[in-house]
């Protein structure tokens, strides 16, 4: 069905991963077009409750874009890769109803880093090497990065990164709040799935509603506050909201139906 990533499905667990190890994962055309579609269909299945995307092989999680695609592109044919990039990716992953684990295998670097602080959240095995080497090439990070790293580490450190075309390790990453663990490169899997079943046991319905909530937060004129109390209500006319508050009150374990 894929060229160049491979999908799995496991119990509530929709996992994709980025599969062109001669290439070091590398994001071309292709590639990002599969992951739209393979997101895309991933969010639409109702049985999958949490997505986790990794990248195959041990050495990388994404090493970068694939620069042959765009070494010749003038002013205009740049701006349009950044625009429809942005689009069909990495601002379609952020806004996901379905939560987005990105697990962090070796090198997360430009594109691929970009894609990572694209999901909700990330985990990382410690041999894990992020960075947006973007100006030594002579070009910015255009999937969101000189947006989303700000957001994640704070505005001096990401001004650091993103000048000195520098790597943080797996332990950096995690001091500077841009994963939330490290693990060895055997337990990133099983601890991205674990995170994903604590996940699960809540209402699909509720966590969808709060990701909308807390990204209004980082969108321009849009009150997160307002969004927040919009959602909030929103929750009390679902079954999910009955479930969870007749269970509490029954002292028993919710099961929610996801509507």
């Amino acid at each position: 069905m894929y060229t160049n990533i491979l999908t799995s499905y496991n119990e509530g667990v929709t996992t994709i991963t980025i599969n062109r190890p001669s290439k070091l994962n590398a994001l071309n055309k292709e590639t990002i077009q599969e992951l739209h579609d393979a997101f895309d269909a991933a969010n639409k299945d109702a049985k999958t409750k949490v997505i986790i995307v990794t990248g195959s092989g041990e050495k990388a999680f994404v090493a970068g874009a694939d620069i042959s695609e765009f070494a010749n592109f003038s002013v205009e044919q740049g701006g349009q890769l950044a625009a429809k990039g942005q689009e069909l990716l990495f601002d379609f992953v952020a806004n996901l109803s379905t939560p987005v684990i990105a697990a962090v295998n070796g090198f997360a670097l430009g594109g691929g880093l970009e894609l990572a602080m694209a999901a909700h959240f990330r985990v990382a095995s410690d041999n894990a090497k992020m960075g947006l080497p973007e100006v030594s090439l002579g070009v910015i990070p255009g999937y969101g990065g000189t947006q989303r790293l700000p957001q994640l580490i704070g505005k001096g450190r990401a001004m650091e990164m993103i000048m000195t075309a520098g790597m943080v390790d797996a332990n950096q990453a995690l001091n500077y709040g841009l994963v939330n663990h490290v693990v060895s490169q055997e337990e990133l899997i099983p601890l991205a799935e674990k995170l994903a079943s604590k996940i699960m046991r809540n209402s699909s319905v509720a966590i969808g509603a709060a990701i909308h909530a807390v990204n209004a937060a980082y969108e321009d004129g849009v009150n997160g506050f307002t969004t927040e109390i919009q959602e909030f209500g929103k929750c009390f006319g679902t079954l999910d909201f009955k479930e969870g508050t007749t269970a509490f009150l029954e002292k028993r374990k919710a099961d929610f139906p996801g509507k």
